[in-house]
């Protein structure tokens, strides 16, 4: 199993909690989508399986494409990869992007799985974020999209805005359940350097909810989402039986991907290449390779793969594994064997077989674990 990730670096106007590489001038395009078709098409040897089983179109804002630039797209997928029949195929999309129109255009292109940032239900925080749509848009843009037969629909929401008490959380949640949808992504509101939100929380301008709330927040989800059954696959992400995202658990089962786009990231199990994330650069240089590199590499020693493995696994319902943590011979296995046992004595984590799994208990400190079981 292989993956694309392919990273449209544009928004129609900037959130201002998003630290994500974008821009809101969109005079280069045409030419962003010729790069990335020449990305596509100098990658091709970079995934070992030729068989790509998921494609994910990430921002940025993916839904804001015409049909021509994203026909584009998916000719250089089709020109240099296989694609298998069964493929996942994401496109990240804003309610006010949603149509009758761009629906069936991305029904037509093999789009299966629609992933749309409501982000909230409520208008006042949606102002507050800088949105770009309604309540009732991001309503609407739902229920549009499963008469259009997209059965396998997730939306995003965000936890822990100011003044959200628990009344308010849960009927968020409840909207959410209420609309019979696959699959629900939440976050945290977390404060980002360099953003609107971070100036303004460094300024003093804005009361941010304490760690005790957020920690509320996170318990009322768990219990809504297991009481409406979803499963938390993964500490942020709730599913349907059977509709995790194929493709973000290939990121947490380090499965190898290819990143396309200013920004993006690739990894093959021994190295990652990181992107640039300047738009005028990443054109420039993948049309004109003597400027400079639009990637640079970073080879992971075998400390780094442990890392990964405890950041990422440890984080769904795959657990880690005491015989893949012995795979890892530079890792101490006595030192990380007491730690996980005292993590079990406390009640962080549980022990099923062979596998280590967080608790509920643990889910709310799975940072804090995640960094003394890291080398």
């Amino acid at each position: 199993m292989s993956g694309i990730y392919i990273h449209i670096p544009y928004c129609h106007k900037a959130c201002n909690y998003c630290n994500f590489h974008f821009s809101t001038s969109m005079k280069d395009i045409n030419k962003m989508i010729d790069s990335i078709c020449l990305e596509l098409e100098k990658k091709k040897h970079y995934l070992n399986n030729p068989i790509v089983e998921t494609v994910y179109f990430g921002g940025g804002t993916p839904s804001l494409l015409n049909t021509d630039q994203l026909s584009s797209i998916f000719q250089s997928i089709q020109a240099h990869y296989t694609l298998s029949k069964t493929a996942e195929i994401t496109l990240e999309a804003n309610p006010e992007d949603i149509s009758s129109n761009s629906l069936a255009s991305w029904k037509a292109f093999g789009i299966n799985r629609l992933s749309i940032g409501v982000q909230s239900f409520q208008d006042h925080y949606l102002k507050w974020m800088n949105r770009n749509h309604t309540s009732a848009e991001s309503l609407n843009s739902i229920v549009l999209a499963k008469e259009y037969g997209f059965d396998n629909i997730s939306i995003d929401l965000i936890y822990g805005l100011p003044n959200l008490d628990a009344t308010a959380w849960r009927k968020e949640i409840n909207t959410a359940i209420g609309l019979n949808i696959t699959h629900v992504s939440t976050y945290c509101l977390t404060i980002e350097e360099k953003t609107a939100l971070g100036n303004l929380v460094e300024k003093g301008l804005i009361d941010l909810n304490n760690e005790e709330t957020i920690e509320q927040h996170m318990l009322i989800l768990m219990e809504a989402m297991k009481d409406a059954g979803y499963e938390q696959y993964e500490i942020s992400n709730f599913c349907k039986p059977t509709f995790e995202s194929k493709h973000n658990s290939s990121y947490w089962k380090r499965t190898p991907y290819i990143g396309i786009g200013p920004g993006a990231h690739s990894y093959n199990g021994e190295t990652r290449q990181y992107n640039i994330s300047s738009n005028p650069l990443y054109i420039k240089y993948l049309n004109t390779p003597s400027f400079g590199s639009v990637y640079t590499v970073e080879s992971l020693s075998e400390d780094d793969q442990y890392n990964e493995y405890i950041l990422t696994r440890l984080r769904t319902k795959w657990g880690i594994k005491q015989e893949e943590i012995a795979l890892f011979k530079s890792v101490n296995l006595l030192k990380i064997n007491q730690l996980l046992d005292s993590f079990c004595q406390n009640g962080f984590i549980v022990k099923e077989n062979d596998i280590y799994k967080l608790t509920t208990k643990g889910k709310l400190l799975a940072d804090e674990i995640t960094l003394r079981l890291m080398v």
